[in-house]
């Protein structure tokens, strides 16, 4: 029987993450990418950076959580090799051939936007391409290192070839299930506090392979238990409860730091917020979204080309309109937010019907019905 529940949580999670880069794309707190904001903290407060505050902690653990979940459902169902082969067409394709096909455009705004006019001037065709499509990676960061903890599942199953772990880990009940929070803060250590600019520090802050290890691996061999998540649905109102009171106290607190900085990532009011959203997110699905509807059907087949696709419409509109134009701040947001939802499914819908950029950009074999 399909898990509603977690379809509909992964698309909302989707959801929310186009809106983080609507808000993420004119930050004023010195988060990494972006533009910039319209004035300088802490003189312009910026408060609709808020938005960053009460995501950032939890929406992309709790995405590498449900994939975790659904591995396990996946293998279950079909080969290991069989698994891995569909992974690989889904994940690492458009994420590598993808990048020249499509995402060289993202690239494009990328690179302007860190280093404004000029930057390509005087560099030959194919490098200014070959740069452009590097530099359009982006969010495909996710599916890159999604593709690379299916590969390490694969040789962490042959440790438990018999279940035993899994079958171990179905008996967590809900005080267990919170302390696993000291697992979520031990990901936390592996990021790089003081990264030197001429090292692999960086770019191992920016994927988080380690911290998104435990989410996933967690997800596979606990949260997969049904007994694990109805116990979860039963708590979902003192969950959500105590999840809204550690964010008000961490936004309330920090509010202008970096929230990506490892610093901010392993404090501990951050951990507690973090792993408590995650839990509630999961808690509350389950216990009130555990159904469908035909919005919500076509939302679980598109959700993931949209995360695919909709950075070129915020790098894209957000950079011109940032550049070219005298618009107020409030409504730069607005029109950004409304293309941003409505132009990302019309871009997933075209690219759905070409043959061979359907391959590249989304990893779909053939047309969808």
């Amino acid at each position: 029987m399909r898990k509603h529940w977690i379809d509909n949580l992964r698309w909302v999670t989707v959801l929310l993450v186009l809106l983080y880069h609507v808000i993420y794309f004119y930050n004023n707190k010195g988060v990494f990418g972006g533009i910039g904001g319209f004035g300088e903290w802490p003189e312009c407060k910026q408060y609709q950076d808020v938005i960053m505050y009460i995501l950032y902690p939890f929406f992309m653990p709790l995405l590498f959580l449900l994939a975790g979940i659904s591995a396990r459902y996946a293998l279950v169902k079909y080969p290991a090799k069989e698994w891995f082969k569909a992974r690989t067409r889904k994940l690492l394709v458009p994420s590598t051939i993808g990048l020249f096909v499509f995402h060289w455009m993202v690239g494009y705004f990328n690179t302007v936007v860190a280093s404004r006019e000029g930057v390509f001037d005087g560099i030959p065709a194919v490098a200014k391409y070959m740069l452009m499509a590097v530099s359009g990676t982006g969010p495909l960061w996710f599916i890159q290192v999604l593709w690379l903890l299916c590969l390490v599942l694969l040789l962490v199953r042959k440790l438990d070839k018999k279940d035993r772990f899994w079958n171990w880990c179905g008996k967590a009940n809900i005080v267990w299930i919170i302390l696993m929070g000291v697992l979520f803060w031990v990901g936390t250590l592996t990021l790089v506090r003081n990264p030197r600019p001429d090292s692999m520090d960086g770019l191992l802050n920016l994927y988080k392979p380690l911290f998104y290890l435990i989410p996933f691996l967690m997800g596979y061999f606990v949260f997969s238990h049904d007994e694990v998540q109805e116990t979860l649905g039963k708590a979902w109102i003192p969950l959500l409860a105590c999840a809204v009171i550690s964010g008000g106290i961490l936004i309330g607190t920090t509010f202008g730091q970096d929230n990506t900085s490892p610093q901010y990532l392993s404090s501990p009011l951050n951990v507690i917020y973090g792993w408590l959203m995650c839990l509630a997110m999961m808690a509350w699905f389950k216990a009130r979204f555990d159904c469908t509807s035909p919005f919500a059907a076509y939302m679980t087949k598109c959700s993931f080309g949209l995360y695919i696709v909709h950075y070129l419409v915020i790098a894209a509109l957000g950079y011109m309109m940032k550049t070219y134009t005298q618009l107020p701040p409030w409504a730069m947001y607005v029109i950004l937010t409304v293309a941003v939802f409505t132009l990302s499914p019309l871009l997933y819908e075209i690219i759905r019907r070409i043959p061979f950029v359907r391959w590249a950009v989304l990893g779909e074999k053939k047309k969808a019905s």
